[in-house]
């Protein structure tokens, strides 16, 4: 049985919890880091509310791993919480560049996953080279803090030129920069125009990845960006 709990809503996330059985087996399933708004979830709270009523924790880190935390484990990291989330999901994509993905849990869990799960039997493994530039990556960005400070650092600064410029950028506390258009042929046209005259290529979004009416031009500074 699935039940669906409004966005980052934390009273209604306990309203479902309570109303079931406390010995009854319970996954709450979240993000830290939401990709299209860039807003994120309140981990803490959601972590008291899986100790109170008996249930286990799944986090999706994919858009936060290598850009939060002291080594770029993630939200979970920053605030503290990793200890308390029973299954962690990361990607070796993104933040670290390379492609395939991971979760870190308990090892009964993980041997569950591994016995059962058919998405992981009949996957294909890393190759070996891939597997070897991820290790790689990890390795450095545990060790470079100071690339997540620029990180934060241009996302604000792009965040900032927007708003100063009059665009109507999506305000949150991550690195992603939304810049709302809210018409689906405007945003495709906006993508392209930069493409063509100015060789920046930013992604349109549009539905079904967000909503009708939410269509945006999404913008992602790395460290590198000036």
């Amino acid at each position: 049985e699935r039940k669906i709990w409004r966005h980052n809503d934390v009273a209604h996330l306990e309203e479902l919890l309570a109303a079931e059985p406390y010995e009854r087996p319970k996954l709450i399933v979240f993000e830290s880091l939401y990709s299209m708004d860039g807003d994120i979830a309140p981990i803490k709270a959601i972590a008291d509310l899986a100790e109170k009523y008996n249930a286990m924790t799944y986090i999706d880190e994919v858009h936060a791993v290598g850009m939060y935390g002291p080594r770029g484990a993630g939200v979970c990291e920053r605030e503290g919480q990793m200890a308390r989330i029973d299954v962690i999901e990361g990607t070796l994509a993104k933040g670290f560049g390379t492609l395939g993905g991971y979760i870190a849990g308990d090892a009964a869990v993980i041997d569950a996953v591994r016995s059962y799960a058919p998405s992981f039997i009949f996957t294909t493994a890393l190759p070996p080279a891939v597997a070897a530039a991820a290790c790689a990556a990890v390795r450095v960005l545990k060790q470079r803090p100071d690339l997540r400070e620029k990180h934060q650092r241009q996302a604000w600064l792009t965040k900032h030129a927007l708003e100063a410029a009059g665009l109507p950028v999506l305000e949150n506390p991550s690195h992603i920069v939304p810049v709302m258009v809210r018409d689906a042929e405007k945003v495709k046209a906006a993508s392209d125009l930069l493409m063509e005259r100015h060789g920046i290529y930013i992604q349109p979004i549009n539905y079904p990845t967000v909503a009708r009416g939410e269509e945006r031009l999404r913008i992602t500074p790395t460290p590198l960006h000036s």
